[in-house]
């Protein structure tokens, strides 16, 4: 991502801290009374809580990086847990929302604020899990993001993930926003800064809307792969508030393994 595209989507993501959008929505303490009980739920995607058996066995005292996932809502979960949490993220306010919600709680935990592919402020083998929930969307290349994510992660560490899937981003949205109309436009890959026309662009200024990207199967789990992962869990999704939905999944979530060290 250029300078300006990453600087653009930094400050959308805080607009939509500032709108109330349901991703920047801190916790209630009724959530966080529960975690501290070990009852929780997180997404990956849409409408699938992340099943008991993708998590590592134990949470508590476990080195958790949430990836691309500030908002006040992961992190803070996670910390009540017991996990020690580092949070990174592109967006001030949303690391902001983490902070309000750990100072409100009494909880502990880091926020780094910085591009999802550039990881250098985190040590080498410095986290057992990462979770990273539906964002590398808003990033034109994510292979930098899996080997960083294998660079950081100790052995037998475990990489969570949530992704779109790029079919979706074959369809022209404002006809579907606007009027409830599917209709194919684009090709793949696809990207808002190159696809759009001057005017769509503009609009999508206007109403304070973040650029994406389509990334393929072959970036998204292919690029997990090539990084050193293991596969151990997939699952596809539906987000049930956009028409699309009815005709195909549109997320995906893959949980991956950095090899434990020979024995």
């Amino acid at each position: 991502m250029n300078d300006t595209h990453f600087a653009y989507n930094r400050d959308m993501w805080d607009g939509y801290v500032a709108r109330g959008n349901e991703w920047t929505t801190p916790v209630s303490p009724e959530t966080i009374a529960a975690a501290r009980r070990g009852e929780f739920s997180l997404l990956l995607i849409e409408k699938w809580p992340i099943p008991d058996d993708w998590w590592p066995p134990n949470l508590a005292g476990c080195d958790v990086l949430c990836l691309a996932s500030g908002g006040g809502q992961q992190g803070p979960v996670l910390a009540a847990v017991g996990a020690n949490v580092t949070v990174f993220d592109a967006s001030p306010r949303q690391l902001a929302q983490d902070r309000l919600v750990a100072e409100r709680e009494g909880l502990t935990l880091r926020t780094v604020e910085g591009d999802m592919r550039d990881l250098s402020a985190l040590a080498d083998a410095s986290f057992d899990l990462i979770v990273h929930p539906i964002s590398n969307c808003y990033c034109p290349d994510v292979l930098p993001v899996w080997r960083e994510c294998y660079r950081v992660l100790r052995p037998g560490g475990v990489l969570l993930a949530g992704w779109m899937n790029p079919c979706v981003y074959i369809l022209d949205f404002f006809k579907i926003d606007d009027a409830g109309i599917i209709e194919v436009r684009h090709k793949l890959p696809y990207a808002d800064v190159t696809h759009l026309t001057p005017d769509e662009l503009d609009r999508m200024r206007r109403e304070g809307t973040a650029f994406e990207w389509s990334h393929s199967f072959d970036e998204q789990l292919g690029g997990q792969l090539a990084a050193g992962f293991v596969l151990t869990g997939f699952k596809e999704g539906r987000d049930g508030r956009n028409l699309e939905a009815e005709y195909l999944p549109t997320q995906f979530a893959s949980r991956a393994v950095k090899p434990p060290l020979p024995s």
